[in-house]
């Protein structure tokens, strides 16, 4: 078995036409959402998360960071997804606690820009993953440069620019506006995620532990990076809680990674409207 959750288990297999390595989820009819969809020609209620990985999949000649789903039963008592199964992989807890110190800037560089690629792609194509974090991103270890792989949309849903309401995703991951007006934007979300995500690589611990600290507190950033780093990682936390910054353009990420800042398109922002005054 490779993991289980709340509304599923996933088990490791392989396709017998090819021997291909996939994962298997099996996921309760009673926590499916559904929503309507065209499948050869006839609109058909079918569970949320196959519709969104059925957007993300990739066109033949193309790749994608979205593990690909390969196949998926709609059965009486629960749905099962095939999906590919990178190997050999981990997952970003896996890869970060592996090792006897945090990660090098360096290697936190490269993951972090990947990241944000990755979620570029997903929201061009309409596509809120909602659920941003170390355990749903795997890292492929075949080559010397670890590439990013996302996984599990059972939190997702279709990207748009209204509130969402549902409390969906991980507490120790949410943004500040969940805990004080139970709302949030898909773009804010997604830019706080990944600045969790971030502060998890660089200080093997995650920077937040209560909804408090989440809406008042500031992370300890430990002393094993460098001043400049930690002053641009201060720089982050300080934005992403009281202004509207690009994800590629907030300070703490512009250190990190060298985009061309003739690059106008834009992944995530802090929303200026985000009420970061009143307590839950």
């Amino acid at each position: 078995m490779l993991g289980e959750g709340g509304f599923g288990v996933v088990f490791a297999g392989e396709r017998k036409d090819d021997n291909l390595p996939v994962a298997i989820k099996e996921i309760l009819q009673c926590h499916i959402d559904r929503t309507p969809m065209v499948l050869d020609g006839n609109m058909t209620m079918v569970p949320l998360e196959v519709a969104l990985l059925l957007r993300l999949k990739p066109a033949e000649s193309e790749t994608s960071a979205v593990v690909t789903l390969l196949d998926w039963y709609d059965l009486e008592d629960s749905v099962i997804l095939v999906l590919e199964r990178p190997v050999p992989c981990m997952d970003l807890s896996q890869y970060v606690n592996r090792r006897e110190f945090s990660m090098q800037e360096h290697e936190a560089k490269i993951i972090i820009r990947q990241l944000v690629d990755s979620l570029i792609e997903i929201h061009s194509k309409g596509v809120f993953h909602r659920d941003i974090k170390t355990d749903n991103i795997l890292i492929e270890t075949a080559s010397d440069v670890p590439r990013v792989r996302i996984i599990d949309f059972g939190c997702g849903t279709f990207l748009s620019g209204q509130t969402y309401t549902d409390s969906d995703g991980t507490y120790i991951y949410a943004s500040p506006e969940i805990f004080m007006d139970r709302m949030y934007q898909a773009e804010p979300l997604t830019v706080w995620q990944l600045g969790v995500v971030m502060f998890g690589m660089l200080h093997k611990r995650l920077p937040f532990q209560s909804a408090f600290e989440i809406v008042y507190a500031q992370p300890d950033i430990g002393d094993g990076m460098s001043a400049d780093s930690a002053a641009e990682e201060r720089r982050f936390w300080d934005a992403a809680k009281t202004s509207a910054e690009t994800f590629r353009s907030a300070p703490g990420v512009s250190g990190l990674i060298d985009y061309n800042g003739s690059d106008q398109q834009q992944l995530t922002r802090r929303s200026r409207n985000a009420p970061l005054t009143s307590p839950v």
